[in-house]
Formats: structure tokens, sequence, C-alpha cells
């Protein structure tokens, strides 16, 4: 049988999630101008948490996947992509490597999961590696430019992106958990450390200074981060993928970047060199042949078994 088509109501979800995610490297930008980026990690999963904790029951699951998914995810994937936008990654070429947690999952998936890896999501991993290396070598130290501490930071925040994807995968062969609560609880688990951090890095001074010194663009990103990007942005892309085929859903993913491109050029006026335009095509295209050949491998099993 095959599945259903995404209906208008499911098409505006994913298309609403791209263009979250997609904005989010641009108010990551806005809130670390006037806010440290260990503390801006703090404030994004005590907003993203705190408000629910009440509410919302801790998720069927043994709390140290649970701690482990907010580590990974909150502290590990955001607190180096924190500090490489404020060490020179520009907002752009964010959204594009960030994207490369893709194939983090995959490399990382084969040993820890016990998953095979098809020979397109190898063709596909080759062609983005050489998209990256494009990308890294057209640093600079200019206005503008992406540093090579800023890429290097931003790389390690995908590969925690991935670290978080396989707890997540773990955790689902224990039991059926509700991603929201999950969501919620997990974001507890960064929040001290990330105010350690910001006391250790920025000092007790620095660290009050910002928070008694926040505006109202300094709030409004905070909250787009934890209730857009984090709790919102998540769920709705859980229950597509609940409904769909992942498949179907995922290539949505590749829209992100475009959205970023676009946001990074309107807000900052950030133009890629045209190195890092053929890096970042480089990159989608690997990203491209790992999602297409998923797709044709299950249409010539659905061909076969008709």
């Amino acid at each position: 049988m095959n599945a259903l088509p995404l209906s208008r109501g499911d098409l505006l979800r994913a298309l609403a999630v791209v263009v979250i995610w997609g904005l989010n490297f641009v108010v990551m930008k806005v809130g670390l101008q006037g806010i440290g980026p260990m503390l801006l990690g703090a404030m994004r999963f005590a907003a993203a948490a705190l408000p629910f904790l009440l509410f919302v029951k801790f998720p069927r699951l043994p709390w140290r996947y649970v701690a482990a998914y907010g580590l990974a995810q909150g502290l590990g994937q955001f607190g180096f992509l924190f500090l490489g936008l404020q060490m020179g990654m520009t907002v752009g070429m964010a959204s594009v490597v960030m994207q490369t947690q893709a194939f983090f999952t995959l490399l990382l998936a084969v040993p820890v999961l016990g998953e095979r890896a098809r020979f397109s999501q190898g063709l596909g991993l080759v062609v983005a590696l050489g998209g990256l290396v494009l990308i890294a070598t057209a640093h600079g130290e200019g206005p503008g430019q992406m540093t090579l501490a800023g890429f290097v930071l931003t790389v390690s925040a995908a590969f925690m992106w991935a670290v978080s994807n396989l707890v997540a995968r773990l955790a689902s062969r224990v039991a059926d958990y509700d991603p929201f609560p999950f969501i919620v609880w997990s974001s507890v688990f960064p929040i001290v450390p990330f105010v350690a951090l910001a006391l250790w890095m920025d000092g007790p001074q620095t660290v009050l200074k910002q928070v008694a010194g926040m505006n109202l663009q300094a709030l409004l990103a905070v909250l787009f981060l934890a209730w857009l990007a984090t709790l919102l942005a998540y769920s709705l892309w859980t229950r597509l993928l609940k409904r769909h085929p992942a498949g179907r859903v995922t290539p949505f993913s590749l829209l992100v970047p475009v959205v970023g491109l676009w946001s990074a050029w309107m807000f900052f006026d950030e133009l890629p060199l045209l190195q890092q335009w053929l890096g970042t095509g480089l990159v989608l295209l690997g990203l491209v042949v790992n999602q297409m050949g998923g797709w044709w491998q299950g249409m010539r099993v659905r061909h076969n078994g008709s």
C-alpha cells in the first residue's frame, strides 16, 4: 500500500520548520550581539524547559537517555555553534555546514547502531566532504569573512548534533516516548553547565551586566530559539516523520541552507565567495545523493514487491 501524499497542512508544517530553522542562524547572531555564547545557551534552554516542567511529565525513559541527549544536543551542539558564530563563522556558511550532521550520523550509526551504509550514502559523503574542504580553504580574517576557528567549531557542532541523533535512536529502542516531554526535560540538563561556563569564560561581573542590560531584541532572540526553533519546530518535524515515510519528509531539510543563505544576505549583507558557493553546491549535492539513493532503493523494493 502506497503512503498518502503530504496534505496541504503537512506541507505547510514542513515549510514552517524550514523557515524557522533557516532563520535560526540569523537569530543566533542577533542574540550574540549582546549576550555571550554560554549565557545565551543557558537562557535558551532555561526558557525551553523551566516554564513547562510543572505541566509536562517526565518521558517514559531512563533518565540517562534524557540527560545524554540534553548534554549532546544542548551543551555540545549549541555550545560549539554559538561559540563558532561569535568567533567569526558567517551565518550563511553555518546553515550549510550544520547539515553535515547527516553524514556524521551515518558514520556513527554504522559502528554504534549496527546500521549498514548504502553505496549512495558513501558517495554522498565523499561529495559533501569535498565541499567542506572548499569552504574551509576559503576562510579569512577580514570583516564579514569566515574564520578557520569559526568553521572548526561549527563542524564540531554538527558532530555533536549527530551524537544527539544517535542518543535519540538508542532511546527509541528502549521505549516509544513522546518527543515533546523528551525535548522539554532534556533541556534542563545543559542549563547548569552553560551557566558555569559563562561564569568561567566571561566572569561573574560580565554575566550580571549582560543579564541586566538585556533589551527587547535579545529577549525575543532567546524566546525564538527556545520556543520556535526548539519546541515548535521539533514537534512539527516529529509529527511529520510519524505520519509519512522519512524519505518523503527529510528532503525538506535541504531547503534550510537556502533560507539560511538568503536571510544572511538580507539581514547581514553576507555574500559567500565563489569558492564557498562551489563548496555549498557540493555539500547540498552530497545530501541530495544521500536522499535520492534511499528514495531509489525504496522505489525498487516497492516495484519488485508489486
